[in-house]
């Protein structure tokens, strides 16, 4: 068994890319198995597990991940995971990897393919809601599939906005309202709002919005008459309705699981789609499993990791 540490050799975002495509696709094909994540609350956060198996890549483990949202105020990242993969064939524990970084990376990349299907043009004004770590592995996944014209860039605290910024020098860049960066072909969220904090009203049409933030119960950052106007595709159906950005409007009789269009899987795969370049569609992100092992199996193609007796 090997462990791999975070500042292993990692692939290039193109490559991250075109794996966490392919886990979407086998989803979507019905080829994988990946029960809903479960649940451990505390006082100030959560931790899940998620287990799966991708027969494709004769990959199979699973992640144990924590979301904290007030650790950056004692220094911490807010997400902080796990993962450990096993020999399908045996069970036997091949590899431990620190999944913290990876867990960013496989986050901007399902946004990145998202945005490769259902953006509505190839340049666009790019807005982002919140500037945390996962705003910026958006970005930056986002900027390999589209080309970004400009980034209107929005936070709680606008001195973050500002630094968020800095991170992109050949991206234009402006930071201010919400509103003003709601005003974009392609709006990335990525909060941990328990409250809508985008207003239909600021989205005009066409628009294209990776939601990024809502993966708990409770969690909501899109106004429910956004939804209701929007196409929505979620990453899975179960996990969406259970903690996804449809979970609050579904509970409150706002919004019904029988509206969702599908899911990205089946996008990728050619059965849904974008129907018009007027629409507003919505990809509703709450992280697979799968995707997990997809750049797991990526890492573990180098040599960088330490071995680790076992049994």
């Amino acid at each position: 068994m090997k462990y791999y540490p975070e500042r292993v050799l990692l692939p290039p975002l193109a490559t991250i890319n075109q794996a966490i495509e392919r886990g979407f696709r086998e989803h979507g094909e019905g080829r994988v198995q990946m029960p809903a994540k479960v649940y451990v609350y505390f006082e100030k956060g959560d931790f899940r597990t998620m287990p799966a198996s991708l027969p494709g890549l004769g990959i199979a483990g699973v992640k144990i991940v924590n979301v904290h949202p007030e650790n950056p105020m004692i220094g911490l990242p807010t997400v902080m995971a796990l993962t450990v993969i096993l020999d399908p064939e045996t069970g036997v524990p091949e590899a431990v990897l620190n999944a913290t970084l990876l867990t960013d990376l496989r986050t901007g990349a399902a946004g990145a393919v998202a945005a490769k299907y259902l953006a509505p043009k190839r340049s666009v004004t790019l807005g982002v809601i919140g500037s945390g770590r996962q705003a910026v592995a958006q970005v930056n996944a986002i900027a390999e599939v589209v080309e970004i014209e400009e980034m209107r860039v929005w936070s709680r605290t606008p001195t973050n906005a500002e630094r968020f910024g800095a991170f992109f020098d050949a991206i234009s860049c402006t930071w201010g309202s919400i509103e003003r960066a709601c005003d974009a072909d392609l709006v990335v969220t990525t909060t941990p709002s328990r409250r809508p904090l985008v207003r239909t009203e600021w989205i005009h049409e066409g628009t294209h919005i990776n939601a990024i933030g809502a993966d708990a119960p409770g969690k909501e950052e899109l106004d429910p008459a956004l939804l209701s106007r929007a196409r929505v595709f979620v990453d899975d159906m179960e996990q969406a309705v259970h903690s996804g950005e449809v979970n609050v409007p579904i509970s409150a009789g706002l919004y019904s699981a029988d509206e969702i269009a599908g899911t990205l899987g089946e996008v990728v795969c050619g059965r849904k789609r974008r129907e018009t370049g007027e629409e507003v569609t919505v990809f509703d992100s709450t992280g697979l499993a799968v995707q997990d092992l997809a750049i797991a199996a990526l890492v573990m193609e180098s040599d960088e990791g330490t071995e680790l007796r076992f049994p």
